[in-house]
């Protein structure tokens, strides 16, 4: 029987996408030690093409870690958000009606920032860990094992947090029988393809339209991300780079049509639309965070925004546990966090059914659908409330 390596540290993390490395770097801020592992190598880490809109809190969480210097020197300030309608356009003016903003900074650009201030002193960060296990979980003496580099280590820790999105080992650890689960996943996915190529508008665009959903959005002034509604098990190969411009154009509508610049691919893909919630966010000595305890439909853009709020519930709650012996907070924190989450998935989840193909033409479902949206473009109150939480509730 081969002796593992043995290892200590006040709170092992499991995942270093956006979650796991904001938690680490919280807590280091606050003296607490941490160690990351990650199943996957740096260079595939980094570069991870996901969502792309920071809400207002999300942004201020960054600036408190002290990672926000190339965000706010290369962020794309967002005051409003447009709306494509039977072929019209109209913006909901975010910043008129909240005081906020929104803010379009790539997901890998995040991480990258958080694992440069980890790697330059704030803790490890174990990468391509493999045959990662959790142990004794409901003991105060919780454990994790796993292999680096032909090694076989063991990790004790006070706690676990369990950032290693929806089909990582942390929630597939936790007794089925403690578990709720909600889930929805909707009957037609997103193809997105990303390029080299200008914006065709300075702000995001969500159209809707006969054929389907159709989203213009950017990374930058030079880069676009670009997605249109299609069946969730269609293939790339049925969608040529010239047949999806086209179809972009026609949904966008003639008035954005004339500036889409189209290009070659450097990345397209098909995602399916799933809305996910697990309560408990905690079980014993483990803590759920991020895309391991829930997913949304990247229509509201909340899914890195959701995993920032996880981390302001739980690093709060573990430094007033270590600077006060306080464990009130990390009592409350499925609760705390789950209340937001909620309020995020309704607020995607009705954007998606409002914005996307969904009901058979001329049955009274599709009607009520374009009564509200009807309703949304006619009223302040309407907007606002939209506006609320496009920018984001409070954390």
């Amino acid at each position: 029987m081969r002796m593992a390596r043995q290892q200590r540290t006040q709170v092992g993390i499991i995942g270093a996408g956006p979650a796991g490395l904001l938690l680490a770097r919280l807590l280091k801020l606050n003296g607490i030690e941490s160690v990351i592992l990650e199943d996957r190598s740096r260079a595939y880490v980094e570069a991870r093409i996901r969502a792309g809109v920071l809400e207002h809190g999300t942004v201020k969480l960054l600036h408190e870690a002290g990672v926000a210097e190339r965000l706010h020197r290369e962020g794309l300030v967002h005051e409003g958000v447009e709306l494509g309608v039977n072929g019209g356009r109209f913006r909901i003016d975010l910043a008129g009606l909240t005081g906020k903003t929104i803010t379009v900074y790539g997901q890998s650009e995040v991480v990258q920032d958080l694992i440069a201030a980890r790697l330059a002193g704030d803790g490890p960060i174990v990468w391509e860990a493999a045959d990662v296990a959790l142990h004794d979980i409901e003991t105060d003496r919780p454990r994790l094992t796993y292999r680096a580099d032909g090694v076989d280590h063991e990790l004790s820790c006070d706690f676990i947090a369990g950032c290693d999105g929806f089909r990582g080992v942390s929630r597939a650890s936790l007794p089925a029988s403690n578990l709720r689960v909600y889930e929805q996943v909707y009957p037609f996915g997103w193809l997105g393809i990303l390029a080299d190529v200008p914006p065709c508008a300075e702000e995001l665009i969500y159209a809707s339209h006969p054929n389907g959903f159709a989203l213009a959005s950017m990374r930058s002034p030079t880069r676009s991300r670009y997605y249109i509604q299609c069946d969730r098990h269609e293939k790339l190969e049925d969608w040529p780079d010239d047949r999806l411009w086209d179809e972009l154009k026609r949904r966008l509508g003639s008035d954005v049509a004339p500036h889409v610049t189209a290009g070659p691919a450097l990345e397209k893909s098909i995602t399916g639309l799933h809305s996910f919630v697990c309560l408990p966010m905690r079980h014993g000595r483990l803590f759920l965070a991020g895309d391991a305890a829930h997913i949304v439909p990247p229509t509201g853009a909340k899914g890195l925004n959701l995993a920032a709020s996880d981390i302001h519930y739980l690093s709060r709650a573990l430094v007033s546990h270590y600077a006060r012996n306080d464990g009130t907070l990390l009592g409350a924190y499925s609760d705390q966090a789950s209340a937001r989450v909620w309020k995020a998935e309704r607020f995607s989840w009705w954007l998606t059914l409002l914005m996307h193909k969904v009901h058979p033409e001329g049955s009274f479902a599709e009607q009520m659908q374009r009564a509200e949206i009807d309703y949304l473009l006619s009223s302040p109150a309407g907007q606002t409330v939209f506006a609320e939480n496009y920018v984001g509730l409070p954390f």
